[in-house]
């Protein structure tokens, strides 16, 4: 587009209609600061300008200033409230200088400026916000963020249901500052609706003056204006977030509240995603402790220790569990240990995992008749629609004298290890089929006495089969897990499953395994004490 100054003629044709009538403000000046001529636009201008004149003495400084220097750059400069451009075309010992209105080409330059300054705080907002799904980190960054940005102080508050809110206080250039507030949110117009997730009242209705001291900072000072709006979240208000102004600076513009709204939905759904992931977290973590391997000891007068490591590092469960119960026999006292694999591992591994225990505790009931349990849970089994199935070692164990006698039944699971006080590792002859596969189940069980210093250790085949060794591609075995196991006799239950695990650990090295867990039930060597009175089994030394 040609510049309206270049294509516009050098100097006037005194007495033409198009000088006269030009859209474009233009003068003529000569050399000595003179004005020679000027047009109708420049005249409702510059109404003190007229031929004859001086430059200096009627028209605006910086024009006249740019004339006196003899410029031949464009200058810029305001006349009233209005913004222009004064081009110079020299000609002769005189020159044109055309005024170019720019107001509002600069209104838009300006306005697309503060739309991009705006659309980075946005985008780095929303960065600083979500860069933590801590709930009350959150509402500090969101706090500083609107005290350093959008006013001199921002006070953030978190919905509650005890009248007792959660909230953050920051000052620009101060840090934030959390605290629990007992208030009415009513005594604040448009706060408890903010909270309520209603729209904003404009800050125009609100009275500073008015405003209760505890939306102040401490030694904030006389409040000029005051800004609320609420935090919106997913599907429930987040919050409600109050900005303050100090008297001595302009009140906030429509503009500006609408761009706190644009911060506020923001914040809000950071808030709300990190209150939603620490609901989900609480969650977990209580369904994680049900799924999760019990710490065991020694019980009965029988020791019981137990290790597990998921397949996958970064988890806390998997396919393998174990448990120790306490049940009531016709036998007597007993203890049940179980050792279980169910198919696949992770999450949905786990979650059957659970079912399993479940269901098991329920069985308790029935624990002196291994095959009558394992039969009602392949029923139970069998009616899973996901077809899983699981491999299961039963392990009744009671204290006779200073032996411990079990009873021990396999389902589709390795034989578990008898380690003899001289080293001698021998297999516990049980077998049986899988559980959840075949309408009906075979099992064998062993009877095994476990003399001082003796153990069964239970074991999953993420054991044996877990690879690694100086090539990576060797599986640890049942020859290795036997040898692990031969040296750890007369040693207490703890000890062996913490050898085993961590021989079958270094074997792995860094390569991939699948879920590994060990259970060692071991005779103590220790001395009967009687029991206090006369009454019970009493108990023993270690």
């Amino acid at each position: 587009m040609a510049d309206p100054a270049r294509t516009a003629p050098a100097a006037p044709v005194d007495g033409t209609r198009g000088w006269t009538a030009a859209p474009v403000a233009a003068l003529v000046a000569d050399d000595a600061g003179v004005i020679r001529s000027l047009n109708e636009a420049a005249r409702l201008l510059f109404p003190a300008a007229a031929p004859g004149r001086p430059v200096a003495d009627t028209v605006t400084a910086w024009l006249a200033a740019a004339h006196e220097s003899g410029s031949a750059e464009v200058v810029r400069g305001e006349v009233g409230e209005r913004c222009f451009a004064a081009h110079p075309i020299p000609h002769g010992d005189a020159v044109t200088w055309w005024l170019l209105d720019e107001t509002d080409t600069r209104s838009a330059r300006d306005a697309l400026a503060r739309e991009q300054q705006q659309t980075t705080f946005l985008s780095e907002a929303s960065a600083a916000l979500l860069g933590s799904l801590n709930l009350d980190r959150c509402m500090e960054v969101a706090a500083r963020l609107a005290a350093q940005h959008l006013a001199d102080a921002a006070l953030l508050l978190a919905p509650t249901t005890s009248g007792n809110f959660p909230a953050v206080t920051c000052v620009r250039g101060g840090e934030p500052v959390r605290s629990s507030m007992t208030i009415d949110p009513d005594e604040l117009p448009g706060l408890g609706e903010a909270l309520q997730g209603f729209p904003p009242v404009p800050s125009r209705w609100l009275d500073p003056d008015a405003a209760p001291r505890w939306v102040l900072p401490a030694g904030f000072g006389p409040v000029g204006s005051i800004v609320v709006t609420p935090l919106p979240g997913h599907g429930v208000p987040a919050g409600a977030l109050v900005l303050l102004r100090r008297d001595d600076r302009a009140s906030f513009t429509d503009q500006e509240e609408l761009f706190a709204r644009l911060f506020a939905a923001r914040a809000g759904a950071a808030m709300s995603a990190a209150r939603v992931f620490a609901l989900q977290a609480s969650i977990t973590d209580t369904l994680m402790r049900e799924l999760l391997p019990p710490t065991l000891e020694q019980l009965g007068g029988v020791e019981f220790a137990g290790r597990y490591r998921p397949a996958r590092d970064g988890e806390r469960i998997g396919g393998d569990f174990y448990d120790v119960h306490s049940a009531i026999t016709a036998d007597g006292d007993e203890s049940l240990a179980v050792l279980g694999d169910v198919c696949g591992k992770g999450l949905d591994a786990a979650v059957l995992t659970g079912k399993i225990r479940t269901t098991l505790r329920a069985l308790l009931p029935m624990a002196g008749d291994h095959h009558r349990l394992l039969d009602l849970l392949n029923r139970t089994l069998g009616d899973n629609a996901d077809a899983r199935y699981v491999t299961l070692v039963l392990a009744s164990a009671r204290r006779q004298g200073a032996d411990v006698r079990l009873r021990v039944t396999c389902a589709g699971h390795p034989p578990p290890l008898i380690v003899r006080a001289d080293g001698r590792v021998e297999e516990a002859e049980s077998h049986g089929t899988l559980i959840g596969v075949l309408p009906e189940i075979a099992s064998v069980s062993a009877d095994v006495t476990l003399h001082p210093g003796e153990t069964c250790l239970l074991y999953t085949d993420g054991i044996i089969e877990a690879k690694g060794g100086p090539l990576g591609d060797a599986m640890f075995g049942e020859d290795r897990l036997k040898q692990a196991v031969a040296e750890c006799a007369n040693m207490p239950a703890d000890a062996v499953v913490e050898r085993v695990q961590m021989l079958a650990s270094q074997w792995i090295g860094r390569g991939t395994h699948d879920d590994m867990a060990v259970v060692a039930i071991t005779a103590p060597r220790g001395q009967h004490l009687a029991a206090v009175g006369g009454h019970g089994r009493g108990r023993y030394t270690a």
